[in-house]
């Protein structure tokens, strides 16, 4: 069983070492004016006869429809900010790096992810970003191996961990969420928990190491523990005989561990009668839900999210580039981090190997990461100037991941604590750092 060390580290000041030149909206995709406040980003759309043979070509699987969709806009402008800045950069290897984006869908319907890994593969993309849902990744990953393409995710089930050695992540696996999620649950007093959480790979995994950690905290679990047959089936829409079965162990504390789904949680916990600020979220379902419930519904209850606190230069960064190529407002910030640092640490693969197809990306992988030591730096220009001049890099990006360890998980992630605000909307509080 991997050993987990935890420990709190204030995080509000963490100042982000990237700098995002902008594409000129106004010229061809690639350029750039240096950087001008008057510049807008520009979509870095594939051409017809890109392939990983010849472009850097960053292929997407993330969810535009599903009860993930919340999380698609946030993870989309992730990748599509770290392009623009590989291309500001002089690009992979003298040539534009280019985004092809297909959707990830959910759980509830295989058939979406699979024919978008089937374009993917067809589409001999250098590398597959995504998917954002383990029970996704899971679906697909055999295929991304049998083709020899790297997938690198946010997905956190411990399944997962070691599955392939063309699949890498960089957020945590849910043994070192569970162990935060329990530890601030236990710390905050409660000794009786119940679990309210789906039939999915992620929320039973997240369930078995939060579990654990509130059991080793001297605490148990009430309703919905593992073994006990209490889950519920994913998209389920109604949750009146669940809430009452949970609140008739009469818990200290609950922990919803589910997707779109909360947001029918929500109202039945209310209206019977639960005090939601005695309520634990995760990060598939820790967002603002101002928009969805009566002001203070939410106020006291807690979240947690895998990654460090994004600074407000990376969300001004990221917030204008959605702007800029969907013309709409980014309100989540959650895994942009995360997929901005895959996708920089592909190139540098990419860089260090000299050609952007995915063997070479693979065998690099691990070596821009840090996992072999190397020098400092954090930024892609930066980082490819090292490499040009012979050294061993550890690219430090700003979801603030470890190097790769030996199951291509992250060897350090931090884990936010998010706690909901009057208006509903999740602030962060804090951060735990796991090392696995």
């Amino acid at each position: 069983m991997r050993e987990i060390s935890l420990r709190t580290r204030a995080l509000g000041g963490l100042a982000l070492a990237v700098t995002s030149a902008l594409v000129l909206a106004s010229c061809a995709s690639g350029s750039t004016d240096g950087g001008s406040s008057d510049s807008a980003y520009k979509a870095a759309d594939c051409a017809a006869d890109s392939t990983s043979d010849n472009t850097f070509k960053v292929g997407t699987l993330l969810p535009i429809t599903g009860n993930l969709a919340f999380l698609g806009p946030p993870e989309i402008a992730g990748v599509g900010l770290a392009v623009a800045d590989i291309n500001a950069a002089g690009g992979v290897n003298g040539t534009d790096a280019c985004l092809y984006s297909t959707d990830s869908g959910d759980s509830s319907d295989m058939s979406v992810s699979t024919a978008s890994a089937e374009d993917l593969i067809k589409q001999k993309v250098s590398v597959v970003l995504g998917a954002a849902s383990s029970s996704v990744s899971l679906n697909v990953v055999d295929s991304f191996t049998e083709a020899g393409i790297v997938e690198i995710s946010a997905d956190t089930s411990a399944a997962l961990s070691g599955y392939s050695p063309f699949y890498f992540r960089t957020a945590p696996p849910d043994t070192v969420q569970g162990s935060a999620l329990g530890q601030l649950i236990t710390g905050d007093g409660n000794s009786k928990i119940a679990f309210l959480v789906f039939n999915d790979s992620y929320g039973t995994g997240l369930r078995d190491s939060t579990e654990a950690s509130i059991v080793e905290a001297g605490g148990s679990v009430v309703y919905g523990a593992k073994g006990a047959g209490q889950e519920f089936p994913p998209a389920q829409t109604t949750f009146s005989s669940e809430v009452t079965a949970a609140l008739a162990t009469q818990p200290d504390a609950l922990v919803v561990i589910a997707f779109d789904e909360t947001k029918a949680i929500i109202p039945e916990l209310v209206a019977q009668g639960w005090d939601m600020a005695n309520t634990y979220f995760t990060d598939g379902n820790t967002g603002s839900f101002e928009k969805d419930f009566e002001a203070g519904t939410l106020e006291g209850a807690q979240g947690t999210i895998p990654g460090a606190a994004p600074s407000d230069e990376l969300k001004a960064l990221l917030g204008k580039y959605w702007s800029d190529v969907q013309g709409e407002e980014l309100t989540d910030f959650s895994y942009a981090a995360e997929f901005y640092d895959a996708t920089v640490l592909a190139a540098l693969a990419a860089t260090k190997g000299g050609a952007t197809t995915p063997a070479a990306i693979q065998e690099n992988l691990a070596a821009v990461s840090g996992a072999n030591g190397g020098e400092k730096c954090t930024t892609y220009a930066d980082c490819v100037a090292l490499i040009k001049d012979g050294k061993d890099i550890q690219y430090q990006g700003p979801s603030s991941v470890g190097p790769f360890n030996a199951k291509n998980d992250p060897s350090s992630a931090f884990i936010g604590i998010y706690k909901y605000n009057d208006v509903n909307v999740p602030v962060w509080a804090s951060a735990v750092e796991g090392k696995s």
